[in-house]
């Protein structure tokens, strides 16, 4: 019998975050400590998975499964394929990495430590569950600590407004998302939650073109889509940076990855039919975005509405339903999900120092944090898609691939990069270069050695993404063959 790796990644953070509730609140060392022993064993086991996973065999591996709610159809059944293995490495990396630039949180570790632990729980049990029902329950199981983390810890002045926005936005999107899936459940006539089975349920075409847009929409509220992506810059802006990099990094996956493996993979008729407007959507989200993002004056509102840009292009991706399309969505949610987490983990790191976040007094911080002003800077390659850097390996195949369908969707898509460009490289100039205000000449520091190791490991892995595509292509190209399968060859 194996041993249920999936079943430790899942329960790993739980256990954890139960045993730092119950941790004396004053015993300040053990608590980092456990969180980064918990952390560091996600991240190994996360390794385990991507370096044992059997590419020729492709399909769903390190299956688990055990009777839950058997009378209703529900069973406790994981297992990971290629397009979500390189999401649970994605997970493992972030989690790792919001432990060790939280570090230093003096408010309450042990509940912000604890609740940070239950929310990687729930996102790697969204991308390891095959079963709809269990898919969901770890869905939901992510609003509590969200809300609690962000209007605890979160920035003062906007954490009320910001954790609330977050929790309506993803209650809405759930609702929504739970009446597609009652449908799924009560349409198929199969009487089971199990994905795999519905899978092969053959709904009515009519069927799947009604429910689709439940479906989709309701999870993809968590990915961002226009015109439900405000939540998004609000709620990230707002949150702790631990919590920012794991909201934008990870949680916005777990919308879109649900979104697929729920719409498009049961309902394959059904996104065909609205790849359409799907299209059309997200290329707003990735048109607006940008623009939005190049005239804030908040660094961290920057790369709040720069997710929401990025994130456009993952659903470009999906609605494409070739090939081309699906690889670089699959890459684009790993690549921007690393990117998305450098940035924030930096802006977290000047404003820890600086005190503040308003572009126009900053400046200069090149002098003070090299190695803040190194990793934002190639993060901004990342994100401006320069080549030899995962951006371009990620957004290339998806601007194929919409051409295919849509040329015009993929040169207003590319437009919306170089907008992407402008603000990267007016940020950069702003923050990073010209003269540092003398305030912060006196009071700035250079950022410590475990932010250096956050910063160096993520940056480490775009570049190797970069440079050797073939690192991830290996495991995601084998499930888009079988979601093609699922839409009958793609368009």
């Amino acid at each position: 019998m194996q041993f249920p790796i999936l079943s430790a990644l899942i329960f790993t953070p739980i256990v954890a975050g139960i045993i730092l509730l119950f941790l004396p609140a004053e015993n300040r060392v053990w608590i980092r400590r456990i969180a980064l022993v918990a952390a560091t064993l996600i991240l190994l086991m996360s390794f385990v998975l991507y370096f044992t996973y059997d590419v020729s065999r492709g399909g769903y591996q390190f299956l688990e499964e055990a009777k839950w709610l058997p009378q209703f159809g529900i069973h406790y059944k994981l297992g990971i394929d290629g397009i979500s293995l390189p999401l649970v490495l994605l997970s493992g990396l972030v989690i790792f990495s919001g432990v060790l630039v939280s570090w230093n949180v003096e408010d309450r570790p042990r509940e912000f430590f604890s609740f940070l632990m239950f929310l990687g729980a729930s996102v790697l049990g969204v991308f390891c569950a095959l079963d709809l029902f269990l898919l969901f329950f770890f869905f939901e199981l992510a609003v509590f600590p969200k809300y609690l983390m962000i209007v605890v810890w979160g920035y003062p002045k906007t954490r009320e407004y910001g954790g609330m926005k977050l929790t309506l936005y993803l209650f809405i999107g759930s609702v929504i998302a739970l009446v597609g899936t009652l449908a799924i459940y009560f349409g198929s006539g199969l009487r089971t939650f199990d994905l795999l089975a519905l899978e092969q349920a053959g709904f009515p075409a009519e069927f799947q073109r009604l429910w689709f847009p439940f479906v989709f929409l309701g999870f993809a509220i968590l990915g961002g889509i226009f015109p439900f992506h405000s939540w998004a810059p609000d709620g990230h802006v707002a949150a702790p940076t631990a919590i920012s990099m794991l909201l934008a990094g990870v949680e916005m996956k777990v919308g879109a990855f649900a979104a697929l493996r729920v719409g498009i993979q049961l309902l394959p008729e059904g996104a065909q039919y609205w790849a359409a407007a799907i299209l059309l959507l997200a290329t707003i989200n990735v048109v607006y975005g940008a623009f939005i993002a190049m005239v804030q004056t908040d660094f961290k509102y920057v790369i709040g509405f720069s997710s929401v840009s990025h994130m456009g292009l993952v659903l470009i991706g999906f609605a494409t339903l070739n090939r081309d399309g699906l690889l670089g969505a699959g890459m684009q949610m790993f690549s921007h999900g690393v990117m998305t987490a450098l940035f924030f983990a930096i802006v977290g790191m000047v404003y820890d120092r600086a005190h503040t976040r308003e572009i126009g007094a900053l400046g200069g911080l090149v002098q003070k944090m090299p190695w803040a002003a190194v990793g934002f800077i190639i993060g901004g390659l990342v994100s401006m898609g320069m080549p030899g850097f995962s951006g371009f390996v990620s957004e290339i195949p998806v601007f194929m691939g919409a051409w295919q369908v849509a040329p015009l969707v993929a040169i207003v898509a590319i437009l919306g990069i170089l907008i992407t460009a402008a603000y990267i490289f007016l940020v950069v100039r702003r923050v990073f270069f010209g003269e540092i205000p003398p305030a912060l000449d006196q009071s700035v520091t250079d950022i410590s050695r475990k932010d250096k190791l956050v910063i160096g490991m993520l940056a480490l892995v775009m570049i190797l993404l970069g440079w050797f595509p073939s690192l991830l292509t290996r495991l995601i190209e084998p499930g888009v063959q079988s979601i093609l399968a699922l839409i009958g060859g793609g368009r």
